[in-house]
């Protein structure tokens, strides 16, 4: 009692009393710290607008929702020097409970100046005052999504999609973020998690009721059970199926080129990635090893591989050998492979013709075929396309007739990745998904398998076991989510890839 007297007496000329409180205040640099045009601080908790008075100087509470210019004071400094003056920031002032944290949130957009920054926070660290009531710390890594969650604004599948969100770097892997951050992810959730208590409780019922109701009325309510949840077990693995081949998108579609020497194979790497990525020469063999280039393609972050040109071992030596070594193992890894032919060229290409007939018949690899130089022959392109073909025994519509040089047939070429591209993420039809390997692992060890021991006590009439089965599926759920009990334990995990300032 004595001390609120005090600080009410302390705080009554001339400044406005804090709220004293136990939860903490964070704050932290929300962009990259260096020298920029602005730089941005965002403070969450009860003295965001304590912290704002005592940096603008100011006695009453800022303006909810209202962005204003003003300048911010240095608080341990009150005699009138130029040094008082921090600087001239817009700042906005969100009251909770509409806030992305549900708590009362300020940001101070700065001037990007190093020292202004770092003159700014050094001055809200300052206000930190424990002992009475003004708790005031640096933000910890996700600490601001972590309060975001505490306080029922998102649960941890939007929030994790608004980390790949920051994160994403083409288009295709925005878009695959959306579903989690726009909350598509929990409504999906939302609803097997349903379905799947809908079945707990139909077991339950038999457990409970069950000798009191015919038998063959029992063991009908049962199979039912069984299907229901055997039709939600292939649901939840088409969509996890779905997961996965979006997961490229994160890691680049590994594109990789194959060829004979001197095919043209560094010019179409160029020409795709809009710059001299590889040497381009006349001499055969010009590319030794593997050269990995990471690119974007109408949004797709491809990783494109250059390779060594594939010919006789007989007439390589050493270090080509190796290279043509590393070609052929890249190529059956790869995602997709594009073969380079020069059909100018009087180079024998039975190694390629060999090596391509085994990934496509013997590794069930992905091939389109690129005859370039189409500014240097004037055969018919559809002759040419008929006899390469039956040569590698595949389909004419792989092929594709091009120019580096005049560019002809790239625009085709490049459509027709981009439709691999899709079928490669399973994004024909749909926009693709992203979820986070501990999600994955959840709905694997917990809801599938809690599915499978179903079965399993199914077939050995145990309505109890099969009932618990379904439960350990239910709480997967929830771990997910976050609305599994005990759920701290998985909030670290969740949050400490965030950044510092979200």
């Amino acid at each position: 009692m004595l001390r609120q007297i005090w600080i009410k007496r302390l705080y009554s000329t001339n400044k406005v009393a804090p709220k004293a409180s136990t939860q903490p205040t964070i704050f932290a640099l929300s962009t990259k710290f260096g020298k920029s045009a602005i730089g941005v601080v965002r403070i969450s908790g009860p003295q965001s607008s304590y912290i704002y008075n005592e940096l603008t100087r100011t006695k009453s509470e800022p303006k909810h929702r209202l962005a204003s210019v003003r300048k911010l004071y240095n608080p341990r400094i009150t005699s009138a020097t130029s040094s008082q003056i921090l600087d001239e920031a817009l700042t906005i002032y969100f009251p909770k409970p509409n806030t992305y944290t549900g708590l009362d949130l300020l940001e101070l957009h700065l001037h990007g100046g190093i020292a202004i920054i770092k003159s700014v926070l050094k001055s809200i660290r300052q206000l930190h005052d424990p002992e009475n009531g003004i708790i005031i710390r640096q933000a910890e890594n996700g600490e601001f999504s972590k309060q975001a969650f505490m306080n029922g604004k998102y649960d941890l599948t939007a929030l994790e999609g608004i980390s790949d969100m920051i994160n994403a770097e083409t288009e295709q892997q925005r878009i695959a973020s959306l579903a989690s951050m726009s909350g598509e992810t929990k409504i999906i959730f939302g609803e097997w998690r349903q379905k799947i208590l809908e079945n707990v409780a139909n077991l339950t019922t038999i457990i409970d009721f069950g000798e009191d109701q015919d038998i063959e009325e029992t063991l009908t309510l049962f199979e039912d059970v069984d299907s229901k949840v055997s039709l939600l077990e292939e649901e939840i693995t088409q969509y996890l199926k779905k997961v996965k081949s979006s997961e490229v998108l994160l890691k680049g579609i590994q594109l990789t080129l194959l060829g004979p020497p001197n095919a043209g194979k560094s010019s179409i790497l160029n020409t795709l990635s809009n710059k001299d990525a590889a040497i381009v020469s006349d001499i055969a063999g010009t590319t030794r090893d593997v050269l990995d280039i990471p690119l974007e393609i109408s949004g797709f972050k491809v990783v494109l591989g250059d390779t060594a040109g594939i010919r006789s071992m007989e007439d390589a030596d050493q270090i080509e050998r190796e290279g043509i070594k590393r070609a052929k193992a890249k190529s059956i890894g790869a995602d997709l492979n594009v073969v380079v032919l020069d059909p100018t060229s009087e180079t024998d290409i039975s190694d390629i013709e060999h090596h391509v007939t085994e990934l496509v018949h013997d590794y069930n690899r992905d091939v389109l075929v690129v005859l370039n130089k189409k500014d240097l022959f004037k055969t018919n392109s559809k002759s040419l396309i008929t006899k390469y073909a039956s040569k590698f025994n595949i389909s004419k519509d792989k092929f594709y007739v091009v120019s580096c040089t005049t560019g002809h047939g790239i625009d085709q070429l490049r459509e027709a990745l981009v439709k691999k591209f899709h079928s490669i993420t399973s994004s024909e039809s749909s926009d693709p998904i992203i979820l986070s390997t501990r999600v994955q692992d959840i709905l694997e060890n917990d809801v599938l398998y809690g599915f499978k021991e179903f079965h399993y006590w199914k077939e050995q009439d145990d309505v109890v076991l099969a009932a618990e089965s379904l439960r350990q599926s239910v709480e997967g759920i929830g771990k997910i989510t976050g609305e599994a009990i005990g759920v701290e334990e998985i909030l670290g995990v969740v949050f400490s890839n965030f950044c510092i300032g979200k």
